[in-house]
């Protein structure tokens, strides 16, 4: 009856897991792929330029002001679509250039990624010029008042003063001097890998006290093309009012823009699931921002911020430090960040989910694994085995129970024979037994329930971080982040068609439902023929459903399959208990026994 009950659980919280995952994962990913596939055509019938330029459509808005009175940057004058004179960036990990007209950020690629495990394909394009269809930028400059004079913004024309390039070994500094006598001396440094130090230099020239505000931005016009999924969020996010992580999606924006409160530290920008662009704004002047959606002649999704006034006296300097993060969510590279510069919870940039706990330990463990052996597949196997390790007094105690059951059931029977149709005296009866014999009948359901939130950590640590991202593991997988690229209806490649997506097994799921076949009939079929038929069905329904999960977690499944028969085996060999595999298996083609009539 107990392992009925845990057979029974396991089959049911399984379906759930499956069925959620189908629900919001496989069902929106298929139709962003068929929106995608749509748009792709239609782009090849439009212009590969946008309508109107982002310094026109929308000035670069900053977040309200005191009070809830919105204030805005002025509108660019200048024709960002005209050719505008460019400063080249090229480090270790980008390459791209700085548009002199606005000193905007609106031309980076990363070196180290393409878009396709193609070595040949083109490299990721963050950042993109505001004349074009897909514009994406990071811009900062500051609020114009009558008695500041003209200020750097998205029209100003800025001087470069030294190096003519950006390197992580030669910054470079751009100068503008309004019609007041006040200079700005804006100052670039890069890293070697994906973050700006902007440094601005404000000396009044003037008879007067100048009050600079400061706004940033990060723009965006376009959501990203892939599939929006329910555990990886991609859109606005920050850490602002009382520290705490805000996360707003696309869609959430479109319908209603988000305001937050003032506040002196924290950082705000826009996530892809590998790449991300955010603003560390000064962290010792208070500042406002917003999360928006701008219906201007040419829509776009905006993260922007507005310092409080700075005010420098006549003859006197101040300094304005500002930080852009643009690139791949590297988990090194970010945290190396946050413990660096102290930015509240900038770990957090990457997606660990609700359990964060355990998602990054995990992460932690497999990079190390992954270190050692150098490749991620093996660390995949490596770390199972560490999981399979610290759940083993469980899993001990789950299949010592199931051993307990196995060599009680003749007295459970005899049991069912006293008591007859009497539940409730068999009910009290089997307790009784339980505790005679000292056995835990929801032994058997812990390790389940304990389980599920590493097998989602698991795929969290898969799915969402870029160190698994075209990782390959040995032979024809080539990315552990998709799916299995084989196909059994094809022959494996050997036939020339693509086989249909729902109808895509590949040779690991293939190999992962055996590995579960080969599970569950460890233990008896059940009597029921309604259990039975899903008992059997099951490891049938496992392959088709988890053909399209990324290759990585299905590796994980089938050889944590294997290891746990090994277990049982193993663990109810020492108890006395019977395995059942073996006459489980020799069932399947024995010949059924005609009924009498």
């Amino acid at each position: 009856m107990e392992n009925k009950r845990n057979s029974l659980v396991a089959i049911v919280l399984s379906v759930l897991i499956v069925m959620a995952w189908q629900f919001f994962y496989m069902n929106p990913r298929l139709e962003a792929q068929r929106k995608a596939e749509l748009a792709a055509k239609a782009q090849q019938t439009t212009s590969q330029t946008a309508a109107k330029p982002a310094d026109a459509a929308g000035a670069p808005a900053a977040a309200p002001a005191a009070g809830n009175t919105a204030q805005a940057a002025p509108s660019g004058t200048a024709d960002a679509a005209a050719p505008s004179p460019r400063l080249a960036i090229d480090t270790p990990a980008l390459q791209g250039s700085i548009r002199l007209v606005g000193a905007r950020l609106d031309d980076l690629k990363l070196k180290n990624y393409r878009e396709t495990v193609d070595p040949k394909s083109p490299l990721i394009t963050l950042f993109s010029p505001s004349n074009t269809k897909d514009g994406y930028f990071a811009e900062l400059g500051y609020i114009e008042t009558p008695e500041s004079g003209k200020v750097p913004g998205p029209d100003t024309a800025w001087t470069v003063s030294g190096n003519d390039k950006l390197t992580d070994k030669t910054p470079v500094t751009l100068t503008f001097t309004n019609e007041k006598g006040v200079t700005f001396a804006r100052t670039f440094a890069v890293d070697d890998r994906y973050m700006f130090t902007v440094t601005d230099k404000i000396t009044n020239g003037s008879g007067a006290p100048v009050a600079a505000s400061l706004y940033g931005r990060v723009t965006r016009y376009n959501k990203p093309q892939g599939a929006s999924v329910y555990v990886l969020h991609e859109g606005f996010l920050g850490v602002l009012e009382d520290q705490k992580l805000t996360e707003s999606k696309y869609s959430d924006i479109e319908k209603e823009n988000v305001e937050h409160a003032k506040t002196t530290t924290g950082w705000l920008g826009i996530t892809d699931k590998y790449w991300a662009a955010a603003l560390i704004p000064p962290q010792d002047v208070a500042f406002s921002s917003r999360f928006v959606h701008l219906n201007a002649a040419q829509p776009s999704f905006q993260a922007d911020f507005r310092a409080d006034p700075v005010t420098v006296a006549p003859g006197q300097s101040a300094e304005v430090k500002n930080m852009i993060f643009a690139g791949a969510k590297e988990v090194p590279v970010v945290d190396g960040y946050f413990a660096k510069f102290e930015v509240p919870k900038f770990d957090r940039l990457i997606d660990w989910g609700w359990f964060y706990f355990i998602t990054k330990p995990m992460f932690k463990l497999m990079d190390f694994f992954y270190r050692y052996f150098g490749n991620f597949g093996i660390a995949i196997l490596a770390t199972t085995i560490v999981v399979k390790a610290l759940f083993y007094p469980l899993a001990n105690k789950q299949y010592a129970s199931m051993a307990k059951m196995k060599m009680v059931q003749p007295k459970m029977q005899a049991l069912k024979e006293k008591f007859g149709d009497d539940r409730m005296g068999l009910q009290q009866a089997t307790m009784e037994l339980y505790k005679t014999e000292k056995i835990n009948p929801l032994a058997g359901c812990w390790p389940i329930a304990f389980q599920i939130p590493i097998f989602f950590s698991l795929y969290k640590v898969i799915y969402v971080t870029i160190e698994m991202r075209h990782a390959p593991f040995f032979g024809w997988i080539h990315d552990l982040s998709a799916p299995d690229p084989t196909s059994i209806i094809n022959l494996f490649g050997l036939l020339p068609f693509t086989a249909p997506t729902f109808l895509h097994i590949g040779v690991w799921p293939l190999i992962m439902g055996v590995t579960m076949f080969l599970q569950m009939r460890m233990n008896p079929t059940p009597p029921d023929p309604a259990q039975a038929m899903v008992f059997n069905w099951m490891p049938v329904i496992f392959t088709f459903m988890m053909a399209t999960f990324p290759a990585g977690l299905i590796i994980y499944w089938a050889w944590n399959n294997t290891l746990s028969i090994i277990q049982q085996g193993i663990i109810m060999k020492r108890n006395g208990a019977k395995i059942e595999l073996f006459d489980n298996l020799a069932g399947l083609f024995r010949r059924k026994p005609k009924p009498a009539e």
